[in-house]
């Protein structure tokens, strides 16, 4: 009995391991053969596997139950079959799609700059994008539905609503990038944290930023990111004044302030999914090391 067991114990955890790598779109998003840069607009899972965060309620709390063979299934996965909490009584049909989501934690271990995990809980609360789902059968009050697209493995527990199409607007060219831009006047926030709650970015990474619909961010507009010289928010630790002078290498008879200098442009990014307080924005264009901290602005 302990063998048999342990064999399911370790086929579960494989069957685990083994639906996230097939689905996880880091994985099957890039082809070895066609360079990102062919790319005119973020392609389908970057767009439908971006996460959100929101102030509004995000659902009626209709939820994945379990799935077929449940007794060995831990997670499903790309075309298992789930069992949803909504039937023909709550107005469910065969051919219904769903989006499958779940919130995530709301606070980072350890802030990468002042005020990060304040701004993360006046942003809303975080949620995961995990797949989507097609119904294929209806009884009363549950319905069986097929898993047709799946971002990370779903669980029991996670949260359902109608899909609804998510635009993929179009990049712009990176030589369009200016480095030295003025100051565009328009709303301005901040780097607050990175999916997967990641703290450093690059071309390519999804970031959350603290404006939204409130600041009129809409979906398709680019946001500049910029760093202020001088700052010392960061958790990394930094010499008072260094931006105009280093112990040991220099320094000039004035003093500067953040805001005497230029700021440095980093980079820039589209913004793919927009709520009251935040955005999602997908870095298109990345020139140095980007950071949770550093500073947006609408183009």
């Amino acid at each position: 009995m302990r063998a048999i067991a342990a064999g399911m114990g370790l086929g579960m955890l494989l069957a685990a391991a083994s639906a996230w790598t097939q689905n996880n779109p880091q994985s099957q998003n890039v082809s070895s053969t066609q360079p990102v840069s062919a790319a005119t607009s973020p392609d389908y899972s970057a767009v439908y596997c971006a996460n959100f965060i929101t102030s509004d309620r995000a659902g009626d709390d209709a939820r994945v139950i379990s799935g077929e063979e449940s007794s060995s299934k831990i997670v499903f996965s790309l075309r298992d079959y789930v069992f949803l909490s909504k039937g023909s009584v709550q107005g469910v049909r065969v051919g219904d799609r769903y989006t499958v989501y779940r919130p995530e934690k709301d606070a980072v271990e350890v802030q990468w700059f002042k005020w990060q995990n304040k701004l993360m809980k006046a942003m809303g609360t975080f949620y995961k994008d995990i797949g989507q789902v097609k119904v294929v059968n209806v009884q009363p009050n549950v319905s069986t539905a097929e898993v047709t697209f799946a971002c990370d493995y779903l669980e029991r527990g996670d949260m359902i609503r109608p899909w609804a199409e998510r635009p993929s607007p179009p990049y712009k060219s990176a030589a369009d990038f200016d480095r030295f831009a003025s100051v565009s006047g328009k709303s301005v926030g901040m780097v607050v944290v990175g999916k997967d709650f990641t703290q450093s970015y690059g071309r390519y990474s999804t970031v959350f930023v603290n404006i939204g619909a409130n600041q009129n961010v809409k979906v398709g507009d680019y946001l500049r990111i910029f760093r202020y010289e001088g700052s010392t928010a960061e958790s990394v630790p930094n010499y008072d004044d260094y931006q105009y002078k280093m112990y040991g290498f220099g320094s000039t008879p004035q003093a500067y302030k953040w805001n005497d200098l230029p700021r440095t442009i980093l980079g820039e990014g589209i913004v793919l999914n927009v709520n009251p307080n935040s955005s999602t924005v997908l870095v298109t264009y990345s020139r140095i090391e980007m950071f949770a901290g550093d500073y947006v602005e609408i183009e």
